[in-house]
Protein backbone atom coordinates (compact mmCIF):
# COMPACT_ATOMS: atom_id res chain seq x y z
CA UNK A 1 0.00 0.00 0.00
CA UNK A 2 2.80 2.36 0.89
CA UNK A 3 4.50 1.65 -2.46
CA UNK A 4 1.24 2.45 -4.31
CA UNK A 5 0.86 5.73 -2.46
CA UNK A 6 4.47 6.68 -3.17
CA UNK A 7 4.01 5.86 -6.85
CA UNK A 8 0.88 8.01 -7.06
CA UNK A 9 2.66 10.88 -5.31
CA UNK A 10 5.58 10.64 -7.73
CA UNK A 11 3.28 10.61 -10.75
CA UNK A 12 1.43 13.62 -9.38
CA UNK A 13 4.71 15.49 -8.96
CA UNK A 14 5.77 14.80 -12.56
CA UNK A 15 2.33 15.74 -13.89
CA UNK A 16 2.51 19.04 -12.02
CA UNK A 17 6.01 19.73 -13.40
CA UNK A 18 4.88 18.94 -16.95
CA UNK A 19 1.88 21.25 -16.55
CA UNK A 20 4.13 24.06 -15.26
CA UNK A 21 6.30 23.80 -18.37
CA UNK A 22 3.43 24.83 -20.66
CA UNK A 23 1.46 28.06 -20.65
CA UNK A 24 -1.31 29.73 -22.67
CA UNK A 25 -2.13 33.43 -22.25
CA UNK A 26 -5.26 35.27 -23.37
CA UNK A 27 -4.55 38.94 -24.14
CA UNK A 28 -6.06 41.85 -26.00
CA UNK A 29 -6.53 45.57 -26.63
CA UNK A 30 -9.72 47.60 -26.93
CA UNK A 31 -9.17 51.09 -28.35
CA UNK A 32 -12.16 53.32 -29.12
CA UNK A 33 -12.73 57.00 -29.77
CA UNK A 34 -14.04 59.71 -32.05
CA UNK A 35 -12.60 61.44 -35.12
CA UNK A 36 -13.34 64.79 -36.74
CA UNK A 37 -12.40 65.33 -40.39
CA UNK A 38 -12.77 68.81 -41.84
CA UNK A 39 -13.05 67.58 -45.46
CA UNK A 40 -14.15 64.05 -46.34
CA UNK A 41 -15.08 64.28 -50.00
CA UNK A 42 -16.14 67.87 -49.49
CA UNK A 43 -18.07 67.33 -46.25
CA UNK A 44 -17.21 67.64 -42.57
CA UNK A 45 -17.25 64.31 -40.74
CA UNK A 46 -17.79 63.38 -37.08
CA UNK A 47 -17.54 59.63 -36.52
CA UNK A 48 -16.59 56.85 -34.12
CA UNK A 49 -13.11 55.45 -34.67
CA UNK A 50 -11.70 52.13 -33.47
CA UNK A 51 -8.13 50.91 -33.04
CA UNK A 52 -6.57 54.36 -33.12
CA UNK A 53 -3.37 53.93 -31.08
CA UNK A 54 -3.40 50.14 -31.53
CA UNK A 55 -5.75 47.92 -33.45
CA UNK A 56 -8.52 46.24 -31.46
CA UNK A 57 -7.58 42.61 -30.90
CA UNK A 58 -7.74 39.51 -28.79
CA UNK A 59 -5.27 36.68 -28.98
CA UNK A 60 -3.89 33.48 -27.56
CA UNK A 61 -0.15 33.07 -26.97
CA UNK A 62 1.36 29.81 -25.80
CA UNK A 63 4.69 28.11 -25.13
CA UNK A 64 5.80 24.61 -24.20
CA UNK A 65 9.21 23.78 -22.77
CA UNK A 66 10.57 20.81 -24.73
CA UNK A 67 13.79 20.56 -22.71
CA UNK A 68 17.39 21.33 -23.55
CA UNK A 69 16.58 25.02 -24.10
CA UNK A 70 14.08 24.22 -26.90
CA UNK A 71 10.53 25.60 -26.77
CA UNK A 72 7.46 25.27 -28.95
CA UNK A 73 5.33 28.40 -29.36
CA UNK A 74 2.24 29.70 -31.11
CA UNK A 75 0.26 32.92 -31.56
CA UNK A 76 -3.32 33.31 -32.80
CA UNK A 77 -4.42 36.96 -32.95
CA UNK A 78 -7.80 38.25 -34.10
CA UNK A 79 -8.49 41.82 -35.20
CA UNK A 80 -11.96 43.36 -34.82
CA UNK A 81 -13.85 46.65 -34.72
CA UNK A 82 -15.13 47.36 -31.21
CA UNK A 83 -18.02 49.52 -32.50
CA UNK A 84 -19.42 46.94 -34.95
CA UNK A 85 -17.96 43.64 -33.79
CA UNK A 86 -16.85 42.89 -37.35
CA UNK A 87 -13.56 41.24 -38.24
CA UNK A 88 -10.76 43.49 -39.48
CA UNK A 89 -8.03 42.42 -41.92
CA UNK A 90 -10.48 41.68 -44.71
CA UNK A 91 -12.62 39.21 -42.79
CA UNK A 92 -9.85 36.87 -41.60
CA UNK A 93 -10.54 35.06 -38.32
CA UNK A 94 -6.95 35.49 -37.14
CA UNK A 95 -5.99 38.23 -39.55
CA UNK A 96 -3.44 39.99 -37.39
CA UNK A 97 -1.15 37.00 -36.74
CA UNK A 98 -1.33 33.20 -36.85
CA UNK A 99 1.84 31.17 -36.51
CA UNK A 100 3.59 28.24 -34.81
CA UNK A 101 7.29 27.57 -34.33
CA UNK A 102 10.31 26.62 -32.27
CA UNK A 103 12.74 28.77 -30.29
CA UNK A 104 16.17 28.06 -28.79
CA UNK A 105 19.30 29.92 -27.73
CA UNK A 106 20.07 30.41 -31.44
CA UNK A 107 16.80 32.16 -32.27
CA UNK A 108 13.23 31.45 -33.31
CA UNK A 109 11.75 29.92 -36.46
CA UNK A 110 8.01 30.39 -37.09
CA UNK A 111 5.56 29.47 -39.85
CA UNK A 112 2.25 31.17 -40.67
CA UNK A 113 0.75 34.63 -41.22
CA UNK A 114 3.28 37.11 -39.84
CA UNK A 115 4.80 40.61 -39.83
CA UNK A 116 7.54 41.60 -42.27
CA UNK A 117 10.97 42.93 -41.27
CA UNK A 118 10.04 46.59 -41.85
CA UNK A 119 7.33 46.25 -39.18
CA UNK A 120 9.63 44.29 -36.85
CA UNK A 121 12.70 46.53 -36.95
CA UNK A 122 11.56 50.06 -37.87
CA UNK A 123 7.78 50.19 -37.44
CA UNK A 124 7.87 51.14 -33.76
CA UNK A 125 10.06 54.15 -34.56
CA UNK A 126 7.33 55.84 -36.63
CA UNK A 127 5.03 58.20 -34.75
CA UNK A 128 1.89 56.48 -36.09
CA UNK A 129 2.92 53.35 -34.21
CA UNK A 130 3.52 55.28 -30.99
CA UNK A 131 1.30 58.07 -29.65
CA UNK A 132 0.25 59.53 -33.02
CA UNK A 133 -2.57 57.05 -33.90
CA UNK A 134 -2.77 55.40 -37.33
CA UNK A 135 -4.03 58.72 -38.72
CA UNK A 136 -0.52 60.02 -38.08
CA UNK A 137 1.12 57.28 -40.17
CA UNK A 138 2.89 58.12 -43.41
CA UNK A 139 0.47 58.97 -46.27
CA UNK A 140 -1.43 55.81 -47.17
CA UNK A 141 1.02 53.88 -45.00
CA UNK A 142 2.81 53.39 -48.32
CA UNK A 143 5.91 51.92 -46.63
CA UNK A 144 3.90 49.59 -44.31
CA UNK A 145 5.66 50.97 -41.24
CA UNK A 146 2.21 51.18 -39.61
CA UNK A 147 1.60 47.47 -40.32
CA UNK A 148 -1.35 47.74 -42.72
CA UNK A 149 -0.35 44.55 -44.56
CA UNK A 150 0.61 41.13 -43.22
CA UNK A 151 2.37 38.26 -45.00
CA UNK A 152 0.73 34.89 -45.65
CA UNK A 153 2.51 31.53 -46.09
CA UNK A 154 5.63 32.88 -44.38
CA UNK A 155 8.69 31.20 -42.89
CA UNK A 156 10.46 33.55 -40.50
CA UNK A 157 13.68 33.56 -38.50
CA UNK A 158 14.34 35.91 -35.57
CA UNK A 159 17.73 35.87 -33.87
CA UNK A 160 18.45 35.85 -30.19
CA UNK A 161 19.53 39.13 -28.59
CA UNK A 162 23.29 39.64 -28.82
CA UNK A 163 24.17 42.60 -26.58
CA UNK A 164 21.27 44.62 -27.92
CA UNK A 165 21.53 43.45 -31.55
CA UNK A 166 18.78 41.41 -33.16
CA UNK A 167 18.23 40.45 -36.80
CA UNK A 168 15.94 38.31 -38.86
CA UNK A 169 14.36 37.51 -42.19
CA UNK A 170 11.14 36.24 -43.75
CA UNK A 171 10.25 34.36 -46.91
CA UNK A 172 6.72 33.83 -48.23
CA UNK A 173 6.07 31.15 -50.84
CA UNK A 174 3.95 32.39 -53.73
CA UNK A 175 2.08 29.11 -54.09
CA UNK A 176 1.47 29.43 -57.85
CA UNK A 177 2.11 26.23 -59.78
CA UNK A 178 4.84 26.55 -62.37
CA UNK A 179 5.67 30.15 -61.33
CA UNK A 180 8.07 29.97 -58.41
CA UNK A 181 8.60 33.73 -58.11
CA UNK A 182 4.99 34.84 -58.58
CA UNK A 183 3.48 36.39 -55.42
CA UNK A 184 6.58 35.66 -53.35
CA UNK A 185 7.65 38.05 -50.57
CA UNK A 186 10.95 38.23 -48.78
CA UNK A 187 12.34 40.62 -46.21
CA UNK A 188 15.20 41.14 -43.81
CA UNK A 189 16.14 43.52 -41.04
CA UNK A 190 18.36 44.36 -38.12
CA UNK A 191 17.83 46.27 -34.89
CA UNK A 192 19.81 47.61 -31.96
CA UNK A 193 18.45 48.66 -28.57
CA UNK A 194 20.78 49.40 -25.70
CA UNK A 195 20.45 52.11 -23.09
CA UNK A 196 19.01 55.33 -24.53
CA UNK A 197 19.67 54.41 -28.20
CA UNK A 198 17.41 52.44 -30.55
CA UNK A 199 18.23 51.82 -34.23
CA UNK A 200 16.60 49.74 -36.94
CA UNK A 201 16.64 48.97 -40.66
CA UNK A 202 14.37 46.82 -42.82
CA UNK A 203 13.85 45.67 -46.40
CA UNK A 204 10.84 44.12 -48.15
CA UNK A 205 10.54 42.85 -51.74
CA UNK A 206 7.05 41.89 -52.94
CA UNK A 207 6.07 40.29 -56.24
CA UNK A 208 2.60 41.26 -57.53
CA UNK A 209 1.78 43.35 -54.43
CA UNK A 210 -1.88 43.86 -55.40
CA UNK A 211 -2.49 40.15 -54.79
CA UNK A 212 0.27 38.98 -52.45
CA UNK A 213 0.55 41.95 -50.04
CA UNK A 214 -2.62 44.04 -50.33
CA UNK A 215 -4.82 41.14 -51.45
CA UNK A 216 -4.10 38.30 -49.04
CA UNK A 217 -7.32 38.49 -46.98
CA UNK A 218 -10.58 36.54 -47.11
CA UNK A 219 -12.50 39.25 -48.99
CA UNK A 220 -9.68 40.22 -51.37
CA UNK A 221 -10.21 40.13 -55.13
CA UNK A 222 -8.35 37.57 -57.23
CA UNK A 223 -8.51 39.73 -60.38
CA UNK A 224 -9.31 43.38 -59.56
CA UNK A 225 -7.47 46.05 -57.59
CA UNK A 226 -7.08 45.58 -53.84
CA UNK A 227 -5.01 48.76 -53.50
CA UNK A 228 -7.98 51.08 -53.11
CA UNK A 229 -7.26 52.50 -49.67
CA UNK A 230 -5.38 55.62 -50.72
CA UNK A 231 -4.91 57.84 -53.77
CA UNK A 232 -1.20 57.83 -52.96
CA UNK A 233 -0.87 54.38 -54.59
CA UNK A 234 -4.33 53.22 -55.81
CA UNK A 235 -3.33 53.74 -59.44
CA UNK A 236 -0.30 51.48 -59.07
CA UNK A 237 -2.09 48.13 -58.58
CA UNK A 238 -0.54 47.06 -61.90
CA UNK A 239 2.98 46.98 -60.37
CA UNK A 240 4.96 43.80 -60.85
CA UNK A 241 7.13 44.50 -57.77
CA UNK A 242 6.97 46.62 -54.63
CA UNK A 243 10.23 47.37 -52.85
CA UNK A 244 10.52 49.05 -49.44
CA UNK A 245 13.73 50.17 -47.71
CA UNK A 246 13.52 51.70 -44.22
CA UNK A 247 15.80 52.97 -41.50
CA UNK A 248 15.21 54.77 -38.24
CA UNK A 249 16.45 55.62 -34.80
CA UNK A 250 15.53 57.18 -31.47
CA UNK A 251 17.52 58.59 -28.58
CA UNK A 252 16.22 59.22 -25.06
CA UNK A 253 17.76 61.80 -22.74
CA UNK A 254 15.99 62.29 -19.46
CA UNK A 255 12.24 62.67 -20.06
CA UNK A 256 12.67 63.51 -23.78
CA UNK A 257 12.99 61.25 -26.82
CA UNK A 258 13.89 62.37 -30.35
CA UNK A 259 13.49 60.07 -33.31
CA UNK A 260 13.68 59.94 -37.09
CA UNK A 261 12.77 57.52 -39.88
CA UNK A 262 13.48 57.29 -43.61
CA UNK A 263 11.88 55.08 -46.22
CA UNK A 264 12.09 54.57 -49.96
CA UNK A 265 9.12 52.81 -51.54
CA UNK A 266 8.93 51.80 -55.20
CA UNK A 267 6.11 50.31 -57.27
CA UNK A 268 8.11 48.91 -60.18
CA UNK A 269 7.21 47.80 -63.72
CA UNK A 270 3.68 49.20 -63.80
CA UNK A 271 1.33 47.42 -66.19
CA UNK A 272 2.74 43.91 -65.64
CA UNK A 273 0.61 42.46 -62.83
CA UNK A 274 -2.46 41.51 -64.85
CA UNK A 275 -4.70 44.13 -63.20
CA UNK A 276 -6.76 46.24 -65.58
CA UNK A 277 -9.22 49.05 -65.04
CA UNK A 278 -9.80 52.75 -65.49
CA UNK A 279 -7.27 54.99 -63.81
CA UNK A 280 -4.50 52.38 -63.61
CA UNK A 281 -0.99 53.47 -64.62
CA UNK A 282 0.43 50.95 -67.09
CA UNK A 283 4.06 51.93 -67.63
CA UNK A 284 7.11 53.15 -65.74
CA UNK A 285 7.67 53.02 -61.98
CA UNK A 286 6.33 55.09 -59.07
CA UNK A 287 8.81 55.92 -56.32
CA UNK A 288 8.65 57.76 -53.00
CA UNK A 289 11.07 59.21 -50.48
CA UNK A 290 9.67 59.65 -46.98
CA UNK A 291 11.35 61.31 -43.99
CA UNK A 292 9.94 61.81 -40.50
CA UNK A 293 11.23 63.50 -37.37
CA UNK A 294 9.39 63.07 -34.09
CA UNK A 295 9.68 64.20 -30.48
CA UNK A 296 7.96 63.20 -27.26
CA UNK A 297 8.34 64.49 -23.72
CA UNK A 298 7.32 62.69 -20.53
CA UNK A 299 5.90 65.55 -18.45
CA UNK A 300 5.19 63.06 -15.64
CA UNK A 301 5.49 59.26 -15.50
CA UNK A 302 1.82 59.13 -16.54
CA UNK A 303 1.58 62.00 -19.05
CA UNK A 304 3.41 62.51 -22.34
CA UNK A 305 3.11 65.03 -25.16
CA UNK A 306 4.53 64.75 -28.65
CA UNK A 307 4.98 66.38 -32.04
CA UNK A 308 6.12 65.09 -35.44
CA UNK A 309 6.69 66.28 -39.00
CA UNK A 310 6.63 64.03 -42.06
CA UNK A 311 7.59 64.77 -45.67
CA UNK A 312 6.82 62.53 -48.65
CA UNK A 313 8.14 63.21 -52.16
CA UNK A 314 7.09 61.19 -55.19
CA UNK A 315 9.25 60.71 -58.28
CA UNK A 316 9.24 58.52 -61.35
CA UNK A 317 5.75 58.62 -62.89
CA UNK A 318 4.44 60.93 -60.14
CA UNK A 319 5.60 64.13 -58.45
CA UNK A 320 3.22 64.24 -55.48
CA UNK A 321 4.43 65.93 -52.32
CA UNK A 322 2.90 65.65 -48.86
CA UNK A 323 3.70 67.75 -45.79
CA UNK A 324 2.20 66.37 -42.59
CA UNK A 325 2.26 67.50 -38.98
CA UNK A 326 1.06 65.59 -35.90
CA UNK A 327 0.63 66.73 -32.30
CA UNK A 328 -0.73 64.71 -29.41
CA UNK A 329 -0.98 63.91 -25.72
CA UNK A 330 -1.43 60.62 -23.88
CA UNK A 331 -2.37 60.24 -20.20
CA UNK A 332 -2.17 56.88 -18.41
CA UNK A 333 -4.90 56.36 -15.83
CA UNK A 334 -3.21 53.07 -14.92
CA UNK A 335 -0.68 50.66 -16.42
CA UNK A 336 -3.38 49.23 -18.66
CA UNK A 337 -5.69 52.18 -19.42
CA UNK A 338 -4.93 55.52 -21.05
CA UNK A 339 -6.76 58.40 -22.71
CA UNK A 340 -5.36 60.37 -25.63
CA UNK A 341 -5.94 63.26 -28.02
CA UNK A 342 -4.23 63.87 -31.36
CA UNK A 343 -4.36 66.30 -34.25
CA UNK A 344 -3.12 65.72 -37.82
CA UNK A 345 -2.69 68.24 -40.65
CA UNK A 346 -1.69 67.35 -44.22
CA UNK A 347 -0.95 69.47 -47.31
CA UNK A 348 -0.60 67.88 -50.77
CA UNK A 349 0.66 69.16 -54.12
CA UNK A 350 1.67 67.81 -57.52
CA UNK A 351 0.22 64.70 -59.19
CA UNK A 352 -0.66 61.50 -57.33
CA UNK A 353 -1.49 58.03 -58.71
CA UNK A 354 -4.90 59.08 -60.12
CA UNK A 355 -4.48 62.77 -60.99
CA UNK A 356 -4.05 66.10 -59.24
CA UNK A 357 -2.90 65.39 -55.69
CA UNK A 358 -5.28 66.18 -52.86
CA UNK A 359 -4.75 65.66 -49.16
CA UNK A 360 -5.69 62.25 -47.76
CA UNK A 361 -4.68 61.51 -44.18
CA UNK A 362 -4.12 57.80 -43.62
CA UNK A 363 -7.40 55.99 -42.93
CA UNK A 364 -9.65 58.84 -44.12
CA UNK A 365 -11.52 59.62 -47.32
CA UNK A 366 -9.70 62.03 -49.60
CA UNK A 367 -10.19 65.76 -49.28
CA UNK A 368 -11.45 67.78 -52.22
CA UNK A 369 -8.62 70.28 -51.68
CA UNK A 370 -4.90 70.19 -51.03
CA UNK A 371 -5.45 70.40 -47.25
CA UNK A 372 -7.02 68.14 -44.63
CA UNK A 373 -7.30 68.22 -40.83
CA UNK A 374 -8.23 65.43 -38.42
CA UNK A 375 -8.72 65.47 -34.65
CA UNK A 376 -8.93 62.26 -32.61
CA UNK A 377 -9.81 61.57 -28.98
CA UNK A 378 -10.12 58.14 -27.40
CA UNK A 379 -9.43 55.60 -24.68
CA UNK A 380 -7.38 52.40 -24.80
CA UNK A 381 -7.49 49.43 -22.43
CA UNK A 382 -5.13 46.45 -22.45
CA UNK A 383 -5.89 43.09 -20.91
Amino acid sequence: MKKSLLALAALGTFAGAAHAQSSVTLYGIIDAGFVYNNNAGGQKLYATSAGNLQGDRWGLRGTEDLGGGLKALFVLENGFNVFTGRLNQGGDQFGRQAYVGLSSQFGTVTLGRQYDSVVDYTGALEVGSQWGTFYGAHPGDLDNMNNSNRVNNAVKYTSANYSGITFGGLYSLGGVAGQFNRNQIWSGGVGYAQGPLTLGAGYVNVKNPNFSFFGNNATSSATASNMTGSRVYSGYATAKTQQIITAGGAYTFGPATVGATYSNTQFKDLGQSGVTGAGQVTNGSAKFHNAEVNFKYQLTPAFLVGAAYDYTKGYGVNDAKYHQGVIGADYFLSKRTDVYVDGVYQHASGTDSVGKAVAQINGLSASTTSNQVAAIVGIRHKF
